[in-house]
């Protein structure tokens, strides 16, 4: 059978008992668990409140992947409650911020970027959650919905939702500790911070949609990151479902 590139990487990151080769070794250092923008415009968000009580198992049962939304605007205090039950903090002991997902070695080496198309009390454009003073850290403005639907393979959903959350993984936060065993744990990260948010989507009478079918480096463009240290690995759109 033949080997392609995803057979090699699933073999090459084993791990086996009494063998570490060298490529799972970590590289050693230590980057900040923060990215911030410190000379960008700052958007202090609300205070994330849940909307009426839900049991979950209502919200597991309600949860559907929704393509067609409405034109009505996401309330900004809903966007707040999505990025925080995310990827937010939620709790802090001693010198450690733990967040409202897991992640391999507390590292967090995912970060969240939004395309805001319609959101009250936001100007359309680009976005990076601050995820440490819960705040958006505007990246650049403008209407982004035509470019982020072409990135996603033509996608219409990521135009028409009222938001689009798109997330990166700054590979070395986990590169650090793990070597090349880091690049598994980083899409676990990014599917625990995609399911809190479809799940909270829900809880807040939203839809959603997961979105992996996309062109890296497009998508890397809008939201002005490399591709190499740091580059998109998801996205989910989410808004006011049609029917």
């Amino acid at each position: 059978m033949a080997e392609g590139i995803g057979d090699r990487f699933q073999q090459g990151t084993k791990y086996y008992p009494f063998k570490m080769d060298e490529g799972m070794a970590g590289t050693g250092s230590s980057p900040d668990l923060y990215k911030v923008y410190p000379d960008s415009n700052r958007i202090r968000l609300p205070v994330p409140r849940p909307g009426q009580e839900i049991f979950l198992d209502h919200v597991l049962k309600k949860r559907r992947s929704m393509r067609e939304f409405t034109g009505t605007p996401l309330k900004l205090n809903m966007l707040s409650y999505l990025l925080w039950a995310s990827a937010g903090i939620q709790r802090v002991e001693g010198k450690f911020h733990f967040r409202t997902v897991p992640s391999a070695g507390a590292l967090y080496p995912v970060e969240t970027y939004v395309v805001a198309h319609n959101v009250e009390g936001l100007e359309k454009g680009v976005y990076h959650y601050g995820i440490r003073e819960h705040v958006l850290e505007e990246i650049r403005l403008g209407d982004h919905s035509c470019s982020i639907a072409d990135a996603a393979l033509g996608q219409q959903a990521c135009a028409q939702a009222p938001v689009v959350f798109i997330w990166t993984a700054v590979f070395e936060r986990c590169k650090s500790k793990y070597g090349q065993r880091a690049f598994r744990y980083v899409y676990l990260d990014a599917g625990h911070i995609a399911q809190n948010l479809i799940l909270s989507a829900v809880s807040l009478g939203l839809g959603s949609c997961p979105i992996a079918a996309l062109y890296d480096d497009e998508v890397n463009e809008i939201i002005d990151v490399d591709g190499e240290e740091e580059s998109v690995i998801y996205m989910t759109v989410a808004g006011w479902p049609k029917g």
